[in-house]
């Protein structure tokens, strides 16, 4: 379905640096990072909206620059950016944008309409922010993608229909065909949803793969800290020392023993971001001492 091959992309003093991953049909991938890692950037290049400086971009074993009109025919994209007609109302953006997509079907983008409570006669221009992005999803979803490229969506979604809007992505990946790539800064939507991660800090790829070797390959150690420290130090990414305890995100090699003492459990994403900040912090901290 997706295929990165050392992918890197500039863009003034931000560099996404060689970015490979593979993803198969019948998936939905995780994209995560703090802000400014580099997630928006891998989706314009996912979508097509770049073109990497080097490396390969394939969708569907195609390439942009030879297929473009046949990969975004089964390709559907929402991005935070207002992509349709402002001045038109939902039911003829449509018929606009529709023609540009062989799979597109009027009756399903009113049977989306009426099920995400969206009038078909309101003006695009006259939506708010997740309405918005309600009717995007609704109308890329009628035109019977093979795989879908979500740029933080549930961000501007009411709590129910975040809900649906989680369900309808397990729907639409379940007859093991299509896929999905969703980056959010809500990782419980990743933890709850992936079956692939890709995690970004400053543009590069700190992991790329199955969720289940990102949960075999770190764990979160709780106990007491001399405990912790015990450990092999170059294990240890960070540590978090308080009153009652400590807490530490370690590489974990397949069926290390840990002290009994020690409760050792697989990370969740935020965990492991929240841990990867902490070392970053310590990090910056250690060389401004170095450099004063």
């Amino acid at each position: 379905m997706i295929q990165l091959d050392k992918v890197s992309k500039k863009l003034g003093i931000f560099e996404l640096k060689d970015i490979s991953f593979s993803l198969p049909a019948g998936y939905i991938c995780g994209i995560a990072g703090r802000n400014g890692a580099g997630k928006t950037t891998l989706l314009h290049l996912l979508s097509g909206l770049y073109q990497p400086d080097s490396g390969a971009v394939m969708i569907f074993d195609s390439r942009y620059d030879t297929q473009e009109k046949q990969i975004h025919d089964s390709l559907g994209v929402v991005l935070n950016e207002d992509l349709m007609m402002k001045h038109l109302n939902l039911e003829k953006n449509g018929d606009y944008f529709g023609t540009y997509y062989s799979g597109y079907q009027k009756e399903q983008l009113i049977s989306y309409l009426k099920q995400f409570g969206l009038e078909k006669n309101r003006k695009f221009g006259k939506l708010s922010k997740g309405e918005k992005l309600k009717y995007q999803f609704a109308f890329v979803l009628s035109c019977n993608p093979k795989l879908l490229i979500l740029d933080e969506p549930t961000a501007n979604f009411d709590v129910e229909f975040r809900k649906d809007f989680l369900k309808l992505l397990q729907e639409f990946i379940a007859d093991g065909q299509k896929s999905v790539v969703l980056a959010t800064h809500l990782m419980e939507d990743i933890d709850r949803l992936a079956d692939y991660l890709i995690y970004l800090e400053d543009g590069r790829s700190i992991f790329a793969g199955q969720m289940e070797d990102f949960r075999e390959q770190y764990r979160i150690v709780s106990g007491e800290a001399y405990k912790i420290k015990l450990l092999d130090r170059e294990d240890i990414i960070a540590m978090e020392q308080k009153k009652y305890g400590a807490k530490a995100l370690v590489r974990h090699h397949g069926y290390q023993h840990y002290d009994a003492e020690l409760t050792a459990t697989a990370p969740t994403v935020e965990e492991f971001m929240y841990f990867l900040s902490k070392a970053k912090t310590a990090e910056r901290r250690n060389y401004e001492k170095v450099i004063h």
